[in-house]
């Protein structure tokens, strides 16, 4: 996992589209810095036979949902709105 982090950020590190980008902005009087965040997983293979576990999920259409606050301004700010809103 350590090989694959450094790989990712020497090819970052040496990738001439990212320095032209960076350039540019700095000719324009920005300081700039650079935080990008990978999520990696890793799963353990199990028999290639084996098939990959479906889990079915039923909902009751007449479930009602309880929003707080913070769920409307989330919900909001992806211009989604609920039937609350409505």
């Amino acid at each position: 996992m350590q090989e694959l982090g450094n790989a990712i950020n020497e090819s970052l590190s040496e990738s001439d589209r990212i320095a032209e980008a960076i350039g540019e902005i700095k000719r324009s009087g920005y300081d700039v810095f650079l935080v990008l965040e990978a999520t990696i997983g890793f799963n353990k293979r199990e028999d290639e036979e084996e098939e990959a576990q479906v889990i079915e999920t039923a909902f009751d259409a007449s479930t009602r949902i309880k929003w707080t606050n913070q769920d409307h301004k989330f919900l909001k700010a992806l211009k989604i709105s609920t039937d609350e809103e409505r």
